[in-house]
């Protein structure tokens, strides 16, 4: 191997070298996935409110190898408990979780409870898991509620937890109240509206300029050599 020979090899494994290093620089500023689902499809029995209100959302983000739910409910609605939403407060699938990967934040109270089994409320389809208020009051008794529901799946992504239910097609279910007309039930959610990645978590146009660079050399340095 002569001189010219080994100095373009080293200068192509080092231009290699700093485009790895780059490009795993640029890796690590991947943004954060998240989703929101519109709360939207009002099974309630004569209806929770006039077709087209939107009762509240579902936002999930992927915080590395967990997602944190936040289950909103907008103004004038709260957390009801019935039987037709297997009484309890929201209800998801999920893939390759089990209930000790959950872990409620947020409300403190009254305590809210996460399980697993098979919930099959009325007209919203089977469900595996669910997040409950054992010490809640039938219908919107108290102690009810209304806060944001915030909880933690450990060991999971959003496609885990977002599959639809079969037949029904519903990725989540929510039971609430109308606080002014007393109505009572299910409602669900189907399709994001929303894929949000914040503009912080973005690759910076910097690290993407050098990691161009850095190919551009390696390509470069390769014609010299042929």
């Amino acid at each position: 191997m002569n001189i010219r020979t080994a100095l373009t090899r080293t200068g192509t494994a080092a231009l290699l070298g700093t485009a790895m290093l780059v490009g795993a620089s640029a890796a690590q500023a991947v943004p954060i996935l998240s989703e929101v689902f519109d709360i939207t499809s009002d099974h309630c029995s004569g209806g929770c409110a006039p077709a087209g209100t939107i009762f509240g959302t579902v936002s999930l983000i992927q915080d590395g190898t967990s997602v944190d739910f936040t289950v909103h409910l907008n103004s004038g609605f709260a957390y009801a408990k019935t039987g037709s939403a297997d009484d309890q407060s929201f209800k998801f699938n999920g893939v390759g979780i089990t209930a000790s990967d959950i872990t409620i934040t947020s409300p403190t109270t009254p305590a809210l409870v996460a399980s697993a089994g098979s919930f099959n409320g009325d007209g919203t389809g089977p469900f595996g898991f669910a997040i409950g208020c054992p010490s809640c009051g039938g219908g919107l008794s108290p102690p009810t509620f209304s806060s944001d529901i915030v909880f933690t799946v450990a060991d999971a992504t959003i496609a885990d937890l977002t599959v639809p239910n079969v037949p029904n097609g519903n990725v989540f279910v929510v039971d609430i109240g109308n606080l002014s007309t007393g109505a009572t039930g299910p409602v669900d959610a189907t399709i994001p509206r929303d894929i949000v990645f914040p503009p912080n978590l973005v690759p910076e146009p910097g690290s993407l300029a050098l990691l161009g660079l850095a190919l551009a050399g390696v390509g470069f340095s390769r014609r010299r050599r042929q």
